[in-house]
């Protein structure tokens, strides 16, 4: 092992998430190192639908959520690219009259926590915005200033624009051990030791196996959600479709293609770093998107995947402090859908990093909230 690198912060993970929160701790003045076992965005942060979503997020993520759509807005004057982001309503379909009820309840819900960002939509609202949906469907529930970007693109963003803050981004290079050495950290690679003051894990699908070499065990599960690319089609759909009762995800690109996806899952493997598609699922996709849109019966798949990401039951990620050590911070476990989020997590990762606080509540994404089975399933979307 060579001589070791020193740095104040070292990330482990070179998604967006840790890409973001290196950049933000680079702003702040400290010197950072990101460790990424494969290549930059290799992962859920370049294999994701690229959503920008505050659409029924979760309600600990509401905040978070909404001050990221604040900087997606202004993306290409933070990121000096525009990471393809185009501003599109995110609207989720009532197929029945309990689907109905379900979205009136939700509502009622997140007004209730004085956010305003979603709406009601009655059928011929709903028409207005999306006239090829199926004419059975009820109504939605609605953001009408959400949108989508392309993920690569994103984290590449990151990515540069965390090296020109002087931010070292090394690939290829796999964490194999993590341990103190009086005040500072010890982070080992096959060929170099990295010190540092403090350690981010932002390890992704990997994240919860560099949370128990801290002893912090936590059930992270693998997770392999599937995409579909069709061919081009001509132009129908300005907005980005979900179901309120059936998994889907549903936009066309401006090229024409459509993307479906919705998070059935593929066959995830961390140990051969990979992940399979699952044909019979796809087709449950393909079979929902043409319920809900009937001339996609036409369109011909062109290509499919699985992502690999960590999915924990209650559909929240770890954000925030280590609970065992000093100076050990988490971000990982996204649940399929921490893209949007990805600007204004590595913020608060930043600020909590360097100035020892932040402005958000990160008591329902502690580490410790597994214990004695403290977290319970999901409720609806993530």
């Amino acid at each position: 092992m060579s001589t070791s690198v020193s740095a104040d912060l070292i990330v482990i993970g070179g998604g967006i998430h840790g890409c973001s929160a290196a950049l933000h701790a680079a702003m702040r003045g400290m010197s950072v190192v990101v460790l990424e076992k494969d290549t930059v965005g290799r992962h859920a942060s370049g294999a994701n639908a690229g959503g920008v979503r505050r659409l029924r997020r979760l309600l600990p993520e509401v905040p978070i959520s909404v001050r990221s759509a604040e900087i997606w807005l202004k993306i290409s004057d933070f990121l000096d690219d525009d990471c393809g982001f185009r501003i599109a309503p995110q609207i989720e379909v009532a197929e029945n009259e309990q689907d109905m009820e379900k979205l009136q309840k939700r509502h009622a819900e997140i007004t209730a926590q004085g956010f305003q960002h979603e709406v009601l939509l009655d059928r011929d609202a709903m028409r207005e915005v999306i006239p090829a949906v199926a004419d059975y469907c009820l109504g939605a529930l609605a953001t009408m200033d959400d949108g989508y970007a392309q993920p690569y693109q994103t984290t590449f963003a990151f990515e540069r624009k965390a090296r020109r803050a002087g931010v070292k981004i090394l690939e290829h290079t796999a964490v194999t051990g993590v341990h103190r050495d009086g005040k500072r950290w010890q982070v080992d690679t096959a060929e170099t030791r990295f010190t540092g003051s403090a350690v981010l894990n932002a390890a992704g699908a990997w994240g919860g196996r560099i949370a128990a070499w801290l002893r912090e065990p936590v059930p992270l599960k693998p997770f392999a959600p599937m995409m579909i690319v069709t061919d081009r089609l001509p132009h129908f759909c300005d907005a980005v479709v979900i179901l309120a009762n059936r998994p889907l995800s549903f936009k066309q690109m401006p090229n024409g293609t459509v993307v479906i996806g919705g998070g059935r899952p593929g066959y995830p493997d961390l140990d051969t770093n990979g992940s399979v598609v699952r044909v019979r699922q796809l087709c449950l996709s393909a079979a929902t998107a043409i319920d809900a849109f009937p001339h996609m019966r036409s369109a011909t798949v062109i290509r499919t995947w699985a992502g690999l990401d960590g999915i924990f039951a209650d559909g929240l990620p770890v954000i925030g402090r280590s609970s065992t050590e000093e100076n050990i911070y988490h971000a990982f476990g996204f649940c399929g859908h921490g893209f949007q989020m990805g600007p204004a997590v590595g913020e608060l990762m930043g600020e909590l990093i360097a100035a020892g606080t932040c402005k958000y509540s990160l008591e329902p994404f502690a580490v410790t909230r597994f214990k004695n089975g403290a977290a319970g399933s999901a409720p609806g979307h993530g």
